[in-house]
């Protein structure tokens, strides 16, 4: 047996006290992230853009903004689920391009929001816009900001809402949202634009 041998008890201590420093680490960083967001909306813009889900806290504020900044367009993320279903009827009832050409829904494909920066580079290519607001909930600011920065050839202001979540809920945004910002970081999205 070694003479020096550091105590069992000792390193559990150790042990957690390191973990718990660790926890108490990214607790601080994904507060900062994902829910102490504060976003100002831009002067002018092409299109508003709702991204999909938690349509009955995001969708009002889409049109509030729109109204403001007097947006030639209103953009929809079109998911056909449950936490999208005031979009998706939205979407429904303003098909019609005849009657309604300032109203823009899109399937993304895939279906996430990975789908929606390749979707939203697509259409801002196609309408040409120059400056997009892309309303979301304020876990979703960083995620979604980076993937329309790399998906998005346009000027993209991003504008948070503030979901009524429970502690539980804001904890699993929190360790969802980190899962979802490592893998933007680790996996692009979109290829840069070719340099001339």
């Amino acid at each position: 047996m070694p003479a020096f041998k550091r105590p069992r008890k000792k390193t559990v201590i150790i042990a957690g006290t390191v973990l718990a420093a660790l926890f108490l680490g990214w607790l601080l960083t994904a507060y900062q992230l994902f829910y102490n967001v504060h976003t100002q909306p831009p002067q002018r813009v092409d299109a508003v853009v709702m991204l999909g889900g938690a349509s009955k806290e995001r969708m009002l504020d889409a049109m509030m903004l729109r109204s403001d900044l007097d947006a030639q367009f209103l953009v929809l993320s079109n998911t056909h689920t449950a936490g999208n279903a005031s979009a998706d009827e939205y979407c429904d009832t303003h098909s019609n391009k005849n009657i309604y050409p300032d109203i823009v829904c899109f399937d993304p494909s895939p279906m996430n929001t990975r789908g929606e920066a390749t979707d939203l580079g697509r259409l801002a290519a196609e309408y040409g816009w120059r400056d997009i607001a892309v309303v979301t909930s304020t876990y979703h600011i960083e995620r979604a900001g980076l993937l329309m920065q790399q998906c998005v050839d346009a000027d993209v202001t991003m504008v948070a809402t503030t979901p009524q979540f429970t502690a539980w809920q804001w904890f699993r945004r929190f360790v969802i949202e980190t899962g979802g910002l490592i893998d933007v970081h680790l996996n692009k999205q979109c290829a840069p634009p070719p340099t001339p």
